[in-house]
């Protein structure tokens, strides 16, 4: 290696504004990145360009061929391959002045706390509303500043939440937009789909909110969303205004919001397609395993996975995307017992009704929590 870190940031460390401070700032800063897909792979790769001195990446997920169209800095070759992994090298790749880590497992509830707590800023590039529930709860807790990023279709939806304000309090977070999450489930981007160039676009747009927030340059986007449509680039700025029963006060462990520890204690943060599903049409993870490891020939199952190469935990005996569901099309064996399988255990549930409802005298469950429950 010929170069120095000064020669890498010349371009930025010109501008006035950044400079040389700017840049130690920026070397000195700690970022994590929960989900390297779409949002996250963008963010992660411009935040390391820019000299973020310290990013951890989290993705329990793999590179499938569907991710490929709008997850550019993934590769064919990489399909199968574990996103956090393969995105934590190519930054390596890129910026060899940085310290890049990753993890491959899931946000959860038990380990959320103390999984942001060394970081300055969180990016929230994830595609599940409950786990963006649980983040942002765990940064107010926490007195982590949070970088929201979200898509539906032709949109997208950024923010910066819970920063520190001049008066030494908080500024709004996700609660003070949408208090209470939504108890229909809403479809992620394997099932609503997503043009690509959103995707990039709200990507670039979190990591130009991170790089403001620690050069001190600019205002963020504190205290408002901004919503965005790619189809005829029209921006609106929904205004925030922390809720009077969520004002900090402070506390032996910092100033946090009074009822968020009520909030965090009680949530279950799971998706609201699981907590409404009938469990006659449910199969644990512990009596599939046994039923698995018994060597039953009664069972038949059906990936209905989005990730197709997704490496799953036991063989199945069909594998069909969602989009090309229709149980109809089946050559049915009323003897058989149909397991659905899918990530989360909400796509399976939906392609199970499906199915019972063509054939309600054959038996079909779905394995409850997907395979991230396995």
């Amino acid at each position: 290696m010929d170069f120095k870190p000064a020669d890498f940031y010349q371009r930025q460390t010109t501008l006035p504004e950044i400079g040389t401070a700017g840049q130690e700032r920026l070397g000195q800063a700690k970022v994590l990145v929960a989900g390297c897909g779409g949002l996250g792979s963008v963010a992660a790769v411009y935040l390391a360009g820019s000299g973020i001195g310290t990013i951890h990446l989290v993705d329990f997920d793999e590179v499938s061929v569907s991710n490929l169209h709008r997850q550019v800095f993934y590769k064919t070759a990489d399909i199968g391959k574990a996103k956090a992994a393969v995105l934590a090298a190519h930054i390596k790749a890129i910026n060899p002045f940085i310290k890049v880590t990753f993890s491959t497992k899931a946000i959860a509830k038990s380990s959320v706390k103390s999984l942001i707590a060394p970081y300055d800023i969180v990016l929230d590039c994830t595609d599940s509303l409950s786990i963006k529930y649980l983040i942002n709860d765990a940064c107010v807790l926490e007195n982590k500043t949070l970088v929201y990023g979200s898509l539906y279709k032709f949109d997208g939806y950024v923010a910066t939440f819970n920063a520190l304000d001049e008066k030494g309090g908080r500024t709004a977070n996700l609660r003070d937009a949408f208090p209470k999450r939504p108890q229909k489930y809403i479809p992620n981007c394997a099932e609503a789909g997503t043009l690509n160039s959103i995707v990039g676009i709200i990507g670039l747009m979190q990591a130009n909110e991170v790089l403001k927030l620690v050069t001190k340059v600019g205002q963020p986007l504190t205290n408002q969303l901004l919503i965005y449509n790619s189809l005829n680039n029209s921006q609106f700025i929904m205004k925030l205004k922390v809720s009077s029963k969520c004002q900090a006060e402070p506390t032996t462990a910092g100033k946090l919001r009074r009822s968020f520890s009520t909030i965090f204690n009680t949530e279950t943060y799971t998706d609201p397609g699981c907590a409404l599903q009938d469990d006659s049409l449910l199969i644990t993870a512990d009596t599939l395993k046994i039923q698995l490891k018994n060597n039953s020939t009664k069972l038949f199952l059906i990936s209905v996975i989005e990730n197709q190469n997704m490496s799953l935990p036991f063989k199945v005996d069909a594998q069909i995307p969602l989009s090309q569901f229709n149980p109809k099309t089946l050559a049915i064996n009323s003897s058989k017992t149909y397991i659905m399988v899918c990530q989360r255990g909400i796509t399976s549930y939906t392609t199970t009704q499906q199915f019972k409802k063509a054939f309600p005298k054959v038996k079909v469950l779905s394995l409850k929590e997907g395979v991230v429950g396995y």
